[in-house]
Formats: C-alpha cells, sequence, structure tokens
C-alpha cells in the first residue's frame, strides 16, 4: 500500500479479503494519504462486486458518469477516479481485491497504472495465499500433535481439516464405551521397582492402545492401569460395536502373545478384564479456556466401567444394549444379572466365549 502512494495519484487505498460462505467482502486494510483510516471506508460496492464476479481488472476515469457503475456511495463519497483488480489464488477463485480512488480529479489513471495494479495484487495474492497455507499447515501440525496420541490417525486428519475451532460444550450421542484393566496390578506393583512398573505399563500400552487406533477408536484416557475407550465420538464410527468387540477379542490374543514372550524373558505376566457398553452419552470437550479434556459423561459410561470391574482375568463381559448392536455376534454365554453399584436392577450381561 505504501508502494501504491508513491508510484500513483491516489487518495485512499483499501485491501478486502473474500470471506464466509457467502463470499462476503470484508475490508481489512485502508489507508488514505494521512495515515490508516481510525475506521475502514467503504468501498463503492458497485465497483467492488463487479471485480469480484467478472474476475476483471476495472478502470473508471469519472466514477460518477459511469454507466456501470450506479452505486449511491460513488456520489456520497465523491469518488472521481477509481481502480479495482481481483486478487487470484492459484486455482482462479477471487481471494480478495485491491481498490484504489482519487477524490477529487478525474483521469487520473491511466492503462499504465492498471497495469501496475493487476501487477501488484498478482505479487499480493501469492504471498496472502502463502500465509494462508503456513498458518493451515501450522494449525494442523498443532492439532496432529495434539491429538495423533488420542485417535486413530484417520479420525485426526478429520479432526485437523475441520475449521472450527475447539470450544466448550458438546452434545448427546450414541457412543459404545470400552474399559480394560489390569488384574491384581495394585499389589503385583508393590513388588515391583518404579522402573519396572513404567516399562511394563509403556509395552502394554503401546501394544493396546495401538489395536484401538486399528479398529477407529478413540482413547479416552489412561486411569492408572485402565484404558478408557470410545467409538461414535467425536465423530461418528461405522459398524462401532462390531469395532469395539474385535478390539477386545484383538487385545486378549495380543496380551497371550505378549505373556509368552515375557515368561521366556523372566518377566512377569499380566491379564486383563474388559468391560463394554453401548448408550447415549454427553460427549464433548469439558474443562476451562485453559485445559481441555474431551471425554463422554453419562450412565453408560458408570455402567461400561463396572462391567470392567466386574469382568475376570481374561474374560470380556458386554451389556445387553451392546450385544444388541453387534451385526456379527460372536459366540457368548449370559452371565447372572449383575448388581452394580448406584443401579437399581440388576443389569443384564454377556460373557464373551474366546
Amino acid at each position: 500500500m505504501t508502494i501504491t502512494f508513491q508510484v500513483m495519484n491516489v487518495d485512499r487505498v483499501s485491501i478486502l479479503m473474500v470471506e464466509g460462505e457467502g463470499a462476503e467482502l470484508v475490508p481489512r486494510i485502508s489507508k488514505n494519504r494521512l495515515g490508516e483510516f481510525g475506521g475502514q471506508h467503504r468501498v463503492p460496492q458497485s465497483i467492488a462486486r463487479r471485480a469480484v464476479t467478472e474476475r476483471l481488472a476495472i478502470l473508471t476515469d469519472n466514477a460518477a458518469a459511469d454507466e456501470r457503475f450506479k452505486g449511491k456511495s460513488i456520489l456520497m463519497q465523491s469518488v472521481r477516479s477509481a481502480m479495482c483488480t481481483p486478487m487470484l489464488a492459484r486455482d482462479g477463485k477471487v481471494i480478495g481485491i485491491i481498490y484504489v480512488d482519487n477524490l477529487t480529479a478525474t483521469n487520473s489513471f491511466n492503462d499504465e497504472d492498471l497495469e501496475f495494479l493487476i501487477a501488484f495484487s498478482g505479487i499480493a495474492a501469492v504471498a496472502i495465499e502463502n500465509g494462508q497455507l503456513t498458518d493451515r499447515i501450522t494449525r494442523e501440525a498443532v492439532v496432529l500433535s495434539n491429538f495423533q496420541r488420542y485417535f486413530a490417525p484417520n479420525l485426526v486428519k478429520q479432526i485437523a481439516e475441520q475449521k472450527e475451532s475447539i470450544k466448550l460444550g458438546g452434545d448427546k450421542k450414541p457412543v459404545v464405551i470400552f474399559f480394560s484393566d489390569i488384574r491384581g496390578f495394585t499389589s503385583m506393583s508393590e513388588t515391583m521397582a518404579p522402573n519396572e512398573i513404567a516399562d511394563l505399563l509403556t509395552g502394554y500400552f503401546t501394544e493396546m492402545v495401538g489395536i484401538v487406533f486399528a479398529h477407529d477408536g478413540t482413547l479416552d484416557k489412561f486411569m492408572g492401569d485402565a484404558i478408557m475407550a470410545l467409538w461414535g465420538a467425536p465423530i461418528q464410527t461405522d459398524a462401532a460395536a462390531d469395532k469395539a468387540m474385535q478390539t477386545a477379542l484383538d487385545m486378549m490374543h495380543r496380551l497371550a502373545e505378549m505373556n509368552k514372550k515375557w515368561a521366556e524373558q523372566g518377566r512377569r505376566q499380566v491379564n486383563i478384564g474388559i468391560g463394554i457398553n453401548y448408550g447415549e452419552v454427553f460427549a464433548g470437550n469439558i474443562g476451562s479456556d485453559q485445559r481441555l479434556e474431551y471425554t463422554v459423561i453419562g450412565d453408560a459410561v458408570n455402567v461400561a466401567s463396572r462391567l470392567c470391574g466386574k469382568a475376570g482375568p481374561g474374560e470380556i463381559l458386554i451389556s445387553e444394549p451392546m450385544y444388541n448392536q453387534l451385526k456379527k455376534k460372536p459366540k457368548v454365554e449370559a452371565s447372572e444379572p449383575l448388581a452394580l453399584k448406584n443401579k437399581a436392577q440388576p443389569v443384564a450381561a454377556y460373557r464373551v466365549k474366546l
């Protein structure tokens, strides 16, 4: 904009960007010969819109008498001469405009001035587009860094591509809630050195979380030696119940392989119990503006947790709603209705046969 004042006889310069679904022209910076305006001056819409819709540079040497433009703002602002050029992205889309005018004289601009402004708009468009790309890449890198530890890679990609910022709150949705934990870990850890506990959990979590992600699950959190995972949040998952069920089976099979290897190395072996439920929960970002945690809350979560607590070593317990959601049903045996804490009636459950 400084260069424009130096090389052309202009009184005002404005850069407007095309934003939003409605392709609204939003002023970003405006200057006159005295400096930057305290408020953005109104660029004549009849000129600006024509430059955008036709994707052509415009020069008018007598705006008030120009038959192409009948906008009131031209007369109200006493615009005499004006030029307007679109800033075109690489795909030909208009990302903004550069507008200049002279309020006192007609025939202030010539074809050479217009050619300069067209060239300048091209340079500005490249710079702005590169800046926007850098911002997007930076944002996606931050999102990937923050979320790839909790979401499957394909979900991370979808989250990173969302333009909306992360906000407090959420909504109700049906999800599959999955809990697993190591049986007898508290007593086991009392006889282990801290580095042994860390090594065991790191190896165990790495394998188990990998299985969750392989089946499009979301890692909600670690709770000591327990894993909480979700299907159906934050993004709807096809065949959520079947993927959660397969995750549980794969975990059991993988843990058997790990225990065999650990036994050969003289290391401790572990057993896990798994509980899975299906139901409606509140899913969203909970916390403060400084720290958010994506999680789910509701009775369905409590039932899944308590099913896990009731599962013995090497057992998978699923609720009746979870069983009914399964398209590919595994072999199961009905468990005695389980009396769960804070539940007035016993909960029907099934023990999955491995």
